[in-house]
């Protein structure tokens, strides 16, 4: 193998585990936030961890948190029509809203129900990405700036991401979170960013970008011929370190040789502390959610061994654009999301760390709750979930809107216009995670729009 070879091709294997090639492009980005001044970490040795799942197409999320009593469920059945479901299918959660509302969950999320009507999860209802407070007759007459490509796939779950949606950012909110608290963590070999969907622009900031793992391969995935043992790749190995124990005299092969045998070496670190982890009494499923929720159990089970005390874990759950066959795609993969869960809050409580884990989801919008034969199309506001023993849990937070179609929120076929803001969810979780009031500003640079910092959190979700 020649030298030029090794560097153009074979290191990548090395790759799936450090990203490395995102952080060499990511030293080109050119953001907005790249000329403030960091804010000086404060020292906190106490665990927590966030866990994002984003659900990527867009969840129909009005089939999922729905009014099941009297005239609310009619309106709701009336405007949906073939999308609805039936009101005796509906799962019950204890609670009723200021208009005497009560709500049901869809059929296939038992452990959600159980999870809500225990406190141990709340609905965050309406939210989505505004760039300020937005009245319908200000959005009607153009009054006020609005999210860039609204409704499209790609500038929606990017601005999800990133919490700055009147500009395209490759920079995240989670990865300015990292850029403040990375410092506090004694590994800093290892990104407090963990993601089990490989890129992404949520765990990206000025200064940290995140650490792949792959639960197909059971931990990070390092260089294949180092963890074999067929002579022929004991050989190549032999190949490998020779490449990388060269002297270049460029500096870009140098520093990259230099990249994959440190990445090598904290893959092993990584999977070592994942080895050492006791197996977990909680049993998970086969699904591909519940087979990541079971790696992010067990790399949280690790954190001692890692040495970290702060984490975020990032997870994608796709193919949610469900223009057609809604009723079955949603039964179907709500249920598994429900399961995977329920699944991961077993485990957290047996580890002990279900107080100092949150999981929430985001997806890119909502979907019209207009039928277009057989699904529903792009829309904005929707409805999402938040887990934890921190979380002030029974609770539908935020305002949820009139179904009716044609009404007070409706834009215009049947789509919800927030009333709560992007900014205002990821502020309290980033204040519960260890932000200070003061540092929310670079963490979402929007939130004074919303709400000022340090008078208490903006929702009430979160035991701040």
């Amino acid at each position: 193998m020649s030298r030029r070879k090794f560097l153009g091709t074979a290191s990548c294997a090395a790759l799936g585990s450090t990203t490395m090639l995102s952080s060499i492009l990511n030293l080109g980005v050119i953001n907005s936030l790249a000329g403030m001044s960091l804010p000086t970490y404060k020292e906190d040795n106490t665990y927590k961890a966030l866990i994002c799942i984003l659900l990527a197409g867009g969840n129909d999320s009005y089939n999922m948190l729905v009014p099941r009593n009297g005239a609310h469920y009619t309106e709701y059945a009336t405007t949906r029509s073939n999308l609805a479901l039936a009101q005796g299918d509906l799962l019950p959660i204890n609670y009723t809203d200021p208009n005497g509302r009560q709500f049901g969950l869809h059929p296939s999320m038992p452990e959600v129900q159980s999870l809500f009507n225990s406190n141990k999860m709340a609905f965050v209802s309406n939210v989505g990405t505004l760039v300020e407070p937005t009245t319908m007759a200000q959005y009607q007459n153009g009054g006020v700036s609005t999210p860039l490509g609204l409704f499209s796939h790609s500038d929606q779950i990017q601005q999800w991401q990133t919490s700055i949606p009147q500009t395209r950012s490759a920079i995240g909110w989670g990865g300015r979170i990292a850029d403040i608290l990375h410092a506090g963590n004694g590994n800093q070999n290892i990104s407090m960013n963990i993601t089990l969907s490989g890129t992404n622009v949520f765990q990206i900031g000025n200064n940290v970008t995140e650490y792949a793992i792959r639960a197909s391969a059971g931990g990070s995935v390092g260089i294949s011929v180092y963890d074999s043992t067929n002579p022929v790749d004991a050989f190549l190995k032999t190949g490998v370190e020779s490449l990388l124990n060269q002297q270049y005299n460029d500096i870009f092969r140098s520093t990259y040789a230099n990249k994959i045998k440190n990445s090598q070496s904290y893959h092993e670190q990584f999977n070592l502390a994942l080895a050492g982890v006791p197996p977990l009494n909680t049993t998970f499923s086969p699904s591909y959610m519940s087979k990541n929720m079971e790696l992010i159990a067990k790399t949280i089970a690790a954190r001692n061994t890692i040495n970290v005390n702060r984490q975020t874990f990032f997870v994608t759950f796709g193919g949610w654009d469900h223009h057609d066959n809604l009723i079955d795609n949603q039964d179907d993969m709500l249920g598994v999301l429900s399961t995977a869960i329920g699944e991961l809050e077993l485990a957290l409580q047996e580890l002990g760390v279900f107080n100092d884990v949150t999981t929430f989801t985001i997806s890119d919008f909502a979907r019209s709750l207009t039928s277009n034969g057989n699904g529903s199309d792009h829309a904005w506001g929707g409805n999402t979930m938040v887990m934890g023993g921190a979380v002030n849990g029974g609770q539908v937070y935020g305002s949820y809107p009139s179904l009716a179609y044609g009404g007070a929120n409706d834009v215009g076929g049947a789509i919800m216009l927030p009333t709560t803001a992007v900014d205002e969810y990821f502020a309290e979780l980033s204040e519960w995670f260890g932000i200070s009031a003061s540092d929310l500003p670079y963490i979402l640079p929007n939130i004074g729009n919303f709400y000022t910092p340090g008078t208490g959190g903006p929702i009430g979700f979160m035991n701040i």
